[in-house]
């Protein structure tokens, strides 16, 4: 298997033969090898070509981690269709927005899931392309995941499967990722299969990922770090999948002591609830080797927690978004804590950055800018959306990603902001990122998010969120002196509140704008 060139459904048929008798997947007391796996999706894949589903259609699935999921979408793949992933915490019409912008044909449900009626959900909604709705937690409303499978049971598609498998090219678009939509209606991200396999090889090697690992996905399957970081690395290195549908911390401790979890990936805010988590120490979490997490300021003391109490011998952060197939830069495992809480990684073989400026100049090093990237982990584009492209993507090939960056002399990379999160308190620009790293090193803040709230007299102020760290008790009003003493006056919050949690998103960063309504409630009260 060559990674610079395969794709998503040769790597599956080379996968399930290379690891045919190691474990793929272990989702309770569900046990299923690489060989068993193969069969799966293969009969799966049938099945779909037996429903109607033609090469280029699109089937979407809709459903939390669980090895349907899995199943599912590797069919898809198989059957030379491009798979669209559903956010779990969509409503219906939100979801039918996805499905119709999308065309398609085929979705997969889990009824129940957070008490929650998928089906019942898109009752009223006009989906005039979506052939059948099948729903892998086998609930009444919609055909059952078995009995879809028995429509594969007849090998008359195989070789039609094989056809299709070997008409896909490294070109080919394999699966639609739809943006969260936090800037207006969310867009379809088209994303290649060859480069999915190439960067997450490059990610494997990184977390040092071995045939037969125990690897813990709490990270959502729709998400690009749950499909590309999980699935398809899992795919990549023979490793076992191990799905949770809801982060709990007591649930995943005793799953990886159960099951002797090695690699674990995550944002930060998931590792510090471990840390926070008052029976940690009464569970063996001594099989865990390697993370990577980021998304969100992390202090170098909660990596190095990490390494003393979880026991993570390699901890790793790297950056990506939906638009660079998940993944851009990466750190080395041989990084220092200090480097790998306070920078991105550098770019992948391949992969090119500029910081500029907003006449798109390249800024000093060391200097903020926005950060572009260029390479073949680039998305060809938006589906259906030429105008929203153009803006996006220059005529050369540069991705706006709208993260404020820093890149010091080695091609390291600081992600200090959004651009679009950046607030002005009386004409100075304030990156809530850069306050947050700030704040972070307060010994009593375990984790803190920033926002910019309206102010009459200021124009803007800015306000923290913030979780105590373990076995400590903060002070709002301390926390507020504490950063007078440490930063320039516009980026002091003007307000601080303690917090238990934060909104956030299935893949674990903090939802401000829900932090921005509690705010004004808070406020008003």
């Amino acid at each position: 298997m060559n990674p610079e060139s395969t794709t998503i459904p040769e790597l599956i048929v080379w996968s399930v033969q290379e690891h045919a008798e190691t474990v793929a997947i272990i989702d309770g007391e569900r046990r299923i090898t690489y060989a068993e796996l193969g069969v799966l999706i293969d009969q799966a894949a049938r099945a779909m070509v037996e429903t109607g589903v033609n090469a280029g259609d699109t089937v979407a699935v809709w459903a939390p981690n669980r090895w349907e999921w899995i199943v599912a979408a590797l069919a898809v793949s198989r059957a030379g269709a491009t798979l669209v992933p559903v956010n779990t915490r969509f409503k219906g019409p939100e979801a039918a927005y996805v499905l119709n912008t999308a065309r398609v044909r085929l979705l997969f449900v889990a009824n129940g899931f957070l008490d929650t009626d998928y089906v019942a959900a898109l009752a009223g909604e006009d989906l005039p392309e979506l052939i059948e709705i099948i729903d892998i937690a086998g609930t009444a409303g919609a055909t059952g995941f078995g009995s879809f499978l028995a429509r594969g049971e007849p090998t008359a598609h195989q070789d039609e499967l094989d056809r299709r498998s070997a008409a896909v090219t490294p070109e080919d678009i394999n699966a639609i990722m739809f943006t969260s939509g936090t800037t207006g209606l969310p867009k379809g991200v088209q994303v290649r299969g060859s480069a999915v396999v190439r960067a997450f090889d490059r990610m494997a090697d990184a977390l040092g990922v071995q045939e037969g690992d125990p690897y813990l996905l709490v990270n959502p399957y729709f998400h690009a770090f749950g499909y590309n970081c999980g699935i398809i690395l899992s795919l990549i290195r023979g490793a076992t999948n191990v799905p949770v549908a809801v982060f709990d911390p007591n649930e995943v401790l005793e799953l990886i002591e159960r099951e002797q979890i090695t690699v674990f990936p995550g944002p930060p805010a998931l590792f510090q609830s471990l840390l926070n988590h008052p029976g940690l120490e009464t569970h063996d979490v001594s099989s865990l080797r390697s993370c990577i997490t980021g998304a969100a300021t992390i202090p170098v003391e909660m990596v190095n927690a990490m390494r003393a109490r979880l026991g993570f011998d390699t901890i790793i952060t790297a950056y990506g978004m939906t638009e660079t197939s998940g993944l851009a830069t990466l750190c080395h495992p041989d990084d220092s804590a200090e480097l790998v809480a306070t920078r991105s990684g550098r770019a992948l073989p391949g992969v090119e950055l500029r910081v500029v400026d907003d006449d798109m100049g390249d800024v000093e090093t060391g200097a903020e800018g926005e950060l572009l990237v260029r390479g073949y982990v680039v998305t060809p584009g938006y589906l259906d959306a030429p105008e929203q492209t153009a803006e996006t993507i220059t005529e050369d090939g540069w991705l706006h990603t709208g993260d404020i960056a820093v890149m010091d002399e080695n091609g390291y990379i600081d992600i200090t902001d959004r651009k679009k999160d950046m607030f002005i308190m009386g004409g100075f620009n304030a990156y809530p990122a850069e306050i947050e790293r700030m704040m972070i090193e307060h010994p009593g803040i375990g984790l803190v998010a920033v926002i910019g709230l309206p102010d009459q007299r200021m124009g803007e102020v800015g306000a923290a969120f913030v979780i105590a760290a373990p076995d400590t008790t903060p002070d709002e009003q301390e926390i507020i002196a504490w950063c007078r003493e440490r930063m320039a006056n516009y980026k002091v919050p003007r307000h601080v509140w303690i917090v238990d949690t934060m909104p956030m998103t299935a893949s674990g960063k903090v939802q401000k704008p829900d932090l921005r309504a509690l705010a004004q409630e808070l406020l008003t009260t």
